[in-house]
């Protein structure tokens, strides 16, 4: 069973952050290239059996102008335009099938559900986009250390650059209410929502749970599971290059992200959780700038609160948006 420290530790842990000083100059750069090509987003009509929602095959151009899949399902009978979530989802996963993401549907929300490039064949959801700029340099299997060596080659920047793409691409639709977007998701999912969080700055809300990728140097030296296990892995074989397997992190850790984000934000956390520990899950919140809840969950994993945790979303999404 791993345990981190105690709660009321937790409740107060604010580490010191390892900003880079271009930090903002890159993404801003990063963001500019990105826009020099046309999002292009485009909504193909998918047969599917579902009653509750309408669903649209999606293709948009993220990093790089890389075409980028994705779902859209829409309430069947929506009056009007609707408040959307986009969803990010966990590592080595895809974006499924459309009866994956029933949830806010249910609730007369869209959902916009992005891919990410290069995943969906690790044993579970399957995934449909490419990613067609494999990074420079050996790298552990897995994408952790996908072109580590530079932060301009690393994977994270073109995942997290899809993200923001993403929201432009769901606000693009008519059915949605550009206004009325938040986004969400789970694990690299809460990781990549805590980053488009921090580079768009006017969504309606953020829901992320157990968040990856914050606090990563602290995370390699405290838990030997995956994902984070890939970095330890090659910093074994690559000792000499530790400091600048770092440096490309700090680019990309939810903390520096987190201290820029403004969106009213839902956070969760388990605390038996050794993927994500506890610490590097409040670390982020504690270093999040804009109005925030926690839920904790003392005795899950890094499930966190399943089910009952869904509903909380629900409610906190409602009072962002409105009923």
């Amino acid at each position: 069973m791993f345990v981190d420290m105690p709660l009321d530790q937790l409740r107060g842990y604010l580490p010191e952050r390892p900003e880079p000083a271009d930090f903002d100059a890159f993404w801003d750069r990063t963001l500019t290239e990105a826009r020099k090509h046309d999002l292009g987003a485009v909504f193909t009509p998918h047969p599917s059996a579902l009653t509750v929602a309408d669903v649209y095959d999606v293709t948009y151009a993220g990093y790089g102008g890389h075409p980028v899949k994705g779902w859209l399902l829409v309430p069947r009978g929506a009056q009007g335009p609707v408040p959307c979530v986009v969803e990010y989802i966990g590592y080595g996963g895809g974006r499924g099938l459309p009866i994956d993401w029933l949830l806010w549907p249910s609730f007369g929300r869209a959902v916009f559900v992005m891919d990410s490039r290069g995943q969906g064949a690790g044993g579970w959801r399957r995934g449909d986009t490419a990613d067609p700029e494999p990074g420079t340099g050996p790298q552990t299997p897995g994408v952790m250390t996908k072109g580590i060596g530079d932060p301009d080659d690393y994977y994270y920047r073109r995942l997290y650059t899809d993200a923001v793409r993403a929201v432009e691409a769901a606000r693009a639709h008519p059915a949605v209410d550009p206004g009325k977007v938040a986004v969400s998701g789970g694990s690299q999912g809460g990781a990549i929502a805590l980053a488009a969080a921090a580079l768009v700055p006017d969504l309606a809300c953020a829901l992320v749970s157990v968040p990856f990728m914050c606090h990563i140097r602290h995370a390699v030296q405290i838990t030997d599971e995956n994902p984070y296990a890939e970095l330890a892995v090659y910093c074994r074989v690559f000792k000499d290059r530790v400091e600048e397997v770092f440096t490309t992190l700090s680019y990309f850790d939810g903390l520096n992200f987190a201290a820029r984000s403004t969106a009213p934000a839902l956070f969760s956390v388990g605390l038996r959780d050794g993927v994500t520990p506890p610490s590097t899950v409040f670390a982020a919140h504690n270093h999040y700038a804009g109005p925030k809840e926690m839920r904790v969950y003392p005795y899950n994993g890094h499930e966190g609160g399943e089910s009952a945790h869904a509903m909380e979303q629900v409610a906190f999404l409602r009072a962002a948006l409105g009923a």
